[in-house]
């Protein structure tokens, strides 16, 4: 396995200086923002597609240091039922996608994006429970004349591309649980898996050693990022909070820099559960914590890791 970063915390920095302290922070791997709500501070799609010479020197300036880039992100909204939102989200995954092509990166990390009620709908309308009949009716429609259609064609693309798509399973978005993202890949095909967030999950009650045994094979990449589940307030309202990230003491849950959110023991079945169904891959650190710096957050989390991922491939068992 490999520890990374999504560069986006550090976007107020040119990308030399952010690769400088990755590589002497002792990662192995970065992953750029592309467009969407990431932004594309260090890596623009739409100036490197036209620069051959730019996207070589980007390569360069990666693997100087020692470094690889795990993934492209582009989250966004492709489904929005504004047309022209959407299509600025298409435009920004399609233009993602080809890039990562072009580097010889072989993982676009996003979203599945939501649907509206209706073509006329102005926002989307994320469905969170069967009864009454309009939620089901609405869901499969979302699915069936939206979702499906659409991913089919995009996932296509990738595929073409040689790219794989990683969805966050984030609430508010279509894809939001391990049973959802099957249900899309069943659809689609395996060039659609998960970048698994357990941060998303740890809130819904999902247990990340069951979710990452049931998507077995389904795993394109993964983000390391806590969450902090406060068990005074949940008590009184669950888990469904529409309360500002801000408002840390009245919030059922908040993001938290691995370790705060967690133990070290929790961490190290992750990364077990990881090494079980074959992730060999890359540990992204995204720092979302609203009670650290980025720079404390950044360094905390690296600390963490080290002490619990497995760098090296298994040696043989002597003993059996």
């Amino acid at each position: 396995m490999k520890l990374g970063v999504l560069t986006v915390l550090f976007q107020d920095q040119p990308l030399e200086t952010v690769l400088d302290q990755v590589a002497a922070m002792g990662l192995q791997a970065v992953e750029l923002g592309t467009g969407g709500w990431p932004g594309n501070a260090h890596c623009d799609p739409a100036v490197l597609l036209k620069d051959q010479a730019a996207r070589q020197a980007l390569l360069k300036s990666v693997e100087k240091r020692g470094l690889m880039i795990s993934a492209l992100s582009c989250h966004g909204n492709p489904l929005h039922p504004d047309r022209a939102i959407a299509a600025g989200y298409d435009k920004t995954y399609r233009e993602t996608v080809r890039l990562a092509s072009e580097l010889g990166v072989g993982v676009v990390n996003l979203f599945s994006g939501c649907p509206g009620d209706s073509d006329g709908a102005k926002y989307p309308n994320w469905v969170t429970c069967a009864w009454p009949p309009d939620f089901s009716d609405l869901l499969k429609w979302q699915w069936e004349e939206k979702v499906i259609p659409y991913w089919q064609e995009a996932g296509l693309f990738a595929e073409k591309a040689g790219v794989k798509l990683a969805f966050e399973m984030h609430p508010g978005f279509v894809v939001y649980n391990p049973e959802t993202l099957l249900k899309l890949r069943s659809a689609v095909g395996p060039v659609i898996g998960a970048n698994y967030d357990p941060s998303h999950l740890f809130w819904q009650g999902i247990d990340p050693v069951a979710s990452i045994r049931a998507l077995a094979g389904a795993i394109h990449h993964f983000h390391a990022k806590d969450t902090f589940l406060d068990q005074q307030n949940m008590a009184v309202n669950g888990v469904l909070d529409t309360k500002p990230y801000s408002d840390l003491a009245h919030r059922s849950w908040t993001f938290r820099t691995v370790g705060y959110g967690h133990d070290q023991s929790t961490w190290r079945s992750i990364v077990s559960a990881l090494r079980l169904v074959g992730y060999d891959y890359v540990l992204s650190i995204e720092h979302e914590d609203p009670m650290a710096s980025m720079n404390e957050g950044f360094s905390r989390a690296v600390s963490f890791l080290k002490d619990v991922l497995l760098f090296e491939q298994p040696s043989a068992m002597y003993w059996a």
